[in-house]
């Protein structure tokens, strides 16, 4: 072969596909970067109010959600362990990131989104790497030693290997569409169905809309397709059903009982961190109005909601509730039934799950067992995991061996 080889071509520049590109130049291969958006990493932009939540503190490689075999998915993850990413960001890129003590999330010390974006940015370009927004792929086609990349102007490349990198479908005003999902199905790839995670939860009618705007720490727990699944943390009431980390972690749940077209898969909170033994102690010792006590434990707004649901009369005192009903506002306390009926979908999820089945890539460069020199990262593939960084760890470390693992191909050639 004579002249310039062709690069290696990473499409998409969102949190994988910048991380692709940057371990993929600097090797002694170009390196082209395509982005169908004017800048790139807009997921990046929004993330944690503006402040890019980078990295979790402590790894959960257990409550990460896929179809595929959870050793595989923990390989993946552990091919770039959580301390070496936090180095990187901190060492390499000049980002030190600071822990929000009550969430356990790493954020920049600039507190700046768009601070990380652009760093992440300039580092492709620093190693040498050609990066072209505003540019769509609109075809992929495998040619022996290349790719045959198509543009949606007309125009066409080589690459020596590529790197696919475009995300699911979630926030698609960010530029995810769901387009490299369909273009690797049509490659033959498996895609698992995918659905919006990460989501807000309504009820139609909303029963609890009066309760819009009050929050609280909470335990939610559902039925998951390998066993119960619990999240703790924020939760908010809205005008249309449910917010706050604690839902959103167990949304996939309901998302896909409602999908499958079963019945809806029921999700219960418990509002404190009190057990039903407490509970019942409290009340048998209190002397007091019921929802007193309550609202010194609970916002009062919900406090009032639990006792009327209970079938209490205002002012009623802990002293006059028979047994029978300090056992159901013990199990409203505890284990309430979150009446829902959908989903707020894509709009606003945080992630898409499902997407391709992570058997279908090697775990170690994540290049395609089906097509050579194709390689898979990030959002694309079928895995995500709770908010407070974890989807970015993820996108991090699949991002970095995707792009090692393309480059190593492309001189191999």
């Amino acid at each position: 072969m004579t002249g310039a080889p062709p690069p290696v071509v990473v499409v998409g520049a969102g949190a994988s596909g910048l991380m692709a590109a940057y371990w993929a130049s600097g090797r002694g291969r170009p390196v082209l970067l395509i982005e169908g958006t004017a800048e790139g990493g807009r997921k990046i932009l929004i993330s944690g109010g503006g402040r890019c939540n980078i990295l979790p503190s402590v790894p959960s490689p257990e409550r990460f959600v896929t179809d595929a075999s959870p050793n595989t998915l923990k390989n993946m993850l552990r091919s770039w362990p959580l301390p070496e990413q936090r180095a990187f960001f901190e060492r390499e890129l000049g980002l030190p990131l600071v822990l929000e003590e009550e969430t356990g999330k790493l954020f920049p010390d600039c507190q700046s989104a768009r601070k990380v974006r652009d760093t992440l940015v300039e580092a492709v370009r620093g190693r040498g790497a050609q990066v072209r927004f505003g540019c769509r792929v609109s075809g992929l086609s495998p040619g022996g030693e290349v790719w045959h990349v198509t543009l949606d102007d007309g125009s066409a490349l080589e690459a020596s290997a590529l790197v696919i990198a475009t995300g699911g479908r979630s926030v698609p005003a960010t530029g995810s569409d769901g387009w490299g999902l369909e273009a690797l199905a049509r490659l033959g790839h498996r895609v698992v169905p995918t659905y919006p995670a990460l989501t807000p939860l309504v009820a139609d009618p909303a029963p609890h809309a009066h309760l819009a705007g009050v929050s609280l720490e909470v335990r939610l727990e559902a039925p998951g397709p390998r066993g119960k699944i619990e999240s703790h943390g924020g939760f908010l009431f809205t005008h249309r059903g449910y917010s706050g980390p604690a839902v959103l972690d167990v949304s996939h749940t309901a998302v896909r009982s409602r999908l499958a077209g079963g019945p809806r898969q029921p999700i219960l909170a418990c509002w404190t961190e009190m057990d039903p033994a407490g509970w019942e102690r409290l009340l048998l010792a209190h002397r007091g109005a019921v929802q007193a006590l309550l609202a010194k434990h609970l916002p009062s707004r919900l406090a009032e909601t639990l006792c009327r649901e209970a079938g209490l009369a205002e002012g009623a005192s802990a002293a006059q509730l028979r047994r029978e009903q300090r056992r159901q506002l013990v199990e409203l306390l505890t284990r309430y039934p979150l009446p829902w009926t959908g989903d707020e979908g894509y709009a606003k999820a945080e992630v898409t799950g499902g997407g391709v089945d992570l058997g279908e890539v090697d775990r170690r460069t994540l290049e395609s067992r089906l097509h050579r020199r194709l390689f898979l990262c990030g959002e694309i593939l079928d895995a995500f995991g709770p908010i407070g960084g974890h989807n970015f760890q993820w996108a991090w470390a699949t991002g970095r061996s995707a792009g090692l693992g393309a480059t190593a191909a492309a001189a191999a050639s």
